[in-house]
């Protein structure tokens, strides 16, 4: 019996190890999840994934002399995100319906005409049929 075990009898309870720790200095993981090396103390920013760069391109295509300010720029990220979602969670409704494992466009454009109203819904549609039959040609 190693000098830290305790009789599990005597005590009434199971038996304390102490644990040994690794040498060297190994990554510490700080409350954001972000990890920090122990060595350097330089932290690994997180990568957040954003449509700023996409939104800006399309900005640019449609009015080349105008910027956007950064609180704009985060709102309209955040519609896009939220469209984005609700897109792909009616197009999943639509694909379980069908006993379908897939997404397919068919399934898409089902979602774009029962997400967004009207008219917009019809331009939604158009483009959307323009780049896929640009993308298999």
């Amino acid at each position: 019996m190693a000098p830290t075990d305790k009789p599990a009898a005597a005590t009434g309870s199971a038996p304390v190890r102490a644990e040994k720790k690794p040498a060297g200095k190994a990554p510490i993981k700080t409350s954001s999840g972000i990890e920090k090396s122990g060595a350097s103390g330089k932290r690994k920013s997180a990568r957040k994934e954003t449509y700023s760069t996409y939104i800006y391109k399309v900005l640019k295509q449609v009015h080349p002399d105008t910027g956007i300010s950064n609180k704009a720029m985060a709102i309209m990220n955040s519609f896009v995100a939220d469209l984005f979602q609700r897109l792909a969670s009616e197009a999943s409704n639509l694909a379980q319906y069908n006993k379908r494992s897939t997404i397919s466009s068919r399934e898409i454009q089902t979602a774009v005409r029962l997400v967004l109203p009207g008219e917009l819904a019809k331009h939604a549609v158009s483009e959307g049929t323009k780049s896929v039959s640009k993308i298999t040609s």
